[in-house]
């Protein structure tokens, strides 16, 4: 059976890789992203998720012309900083992407997924919400992600929507590689994020993409408020949320 998925970030990293497996499976993937990209080949609309006035616009114009069984709250904005470097700004902005506009994508398509009795909701966090250095911000953040995603598993339960949370580890995405494999400290940032991912190496977006497939299935009837980390083994040490 077909779908329509809102993803947004979907031009770029896991949110282009998502939107490219679903669309091989033949559904319809809507795309929200700052700027179109000729790598995303769905239909797009802009928005800087930084911006909520933009955002509603976009998501209005959305929610207006196509029916969405599911969204993949794949934007994320990652400003590493010491604790004694956190600028306030950097934390509004931080959350602002992570947090809010996770919930007020989720709240324009949610009186559909309610009216029709089915749904799906996919939220990112992220291995950064159990604790690693220069995280302030998008940890907590992230962290945030996942309580408000089980907060949602509860109330929507009985509504036939699940919410779940797939949590990536060290991905090679764009993201990734500008805030931690350039300038100076590059090969040392390689050596130590690798030394803490017992696979070895470093995932790539379509493996993340295929668990977000795996909880937007139909079949997934019966999970929800779950966290998959998706993160070659780096969170195991660490006590999970």
């Amino acid at each position: 059976m077909s779908d329509t998925f809102l993803v947004t970030g979907a031009t770029q990293g896991i949110g282009l890789a998502t939107a490219r497996i679903l669309m091989a499976d033949g559904h319809t993937v809507i795309g929200i992203a700052r700027n179109p990209k000729p790598e995303f080949r769905g239909p797009f609309f802009s928005a800087d998720l930084l911006d909520r006035q933009l955002t509603a616009a976009a998501l209005e114009q959305v929610t207006a012309a196509y029916r969405i069984d599911g969204i993949v709250n794949c934007a994320g904005l990652n400003i590493p900083e010491g604790l004694e470097e956190v600028d306030l700004d950097h934390l509004q902005q931080v959350f602002e992407v992570n947090v809010r506009a996770t919930v007020q994508c989720t709240q324009a398509v949610l009186p559909g997924m309610i009216e029709r009795g089915y749904g799906r909701i996919v939220n990112l966090s992220s291995r950064g919400a159990l604790g690693r250095p220069k995280r302030t911000s998008y940890g907590a953040a992230k962290a945030g992600v996942i309580g408000m995603t089980r907060t949602w598993a509860l109330e929507l339960a009985e509504k036939g929507i699940t919410a779940n949370v797939v949590s990536p580890g060290p991905t090679e995405t764009e993201m990734f590689r500008r805030n931690n494999l350039t300038g100076p400290e590059a090969a040392a940032n390689h050596r130590r994020f690798l030394a803490d991912v017992p696979i070895g190496r470093f995932g790539t977006p379509d493996e993340i993409a295929f668990v977000i497939q795996f909880f937007l299935d139909r079949r997934a009837s019966f999970v929800t408020g779950q966290v998959l980390q998706v993160c070659g083994g780096s969170s195991v040490g660490p006590m999970p949320l």
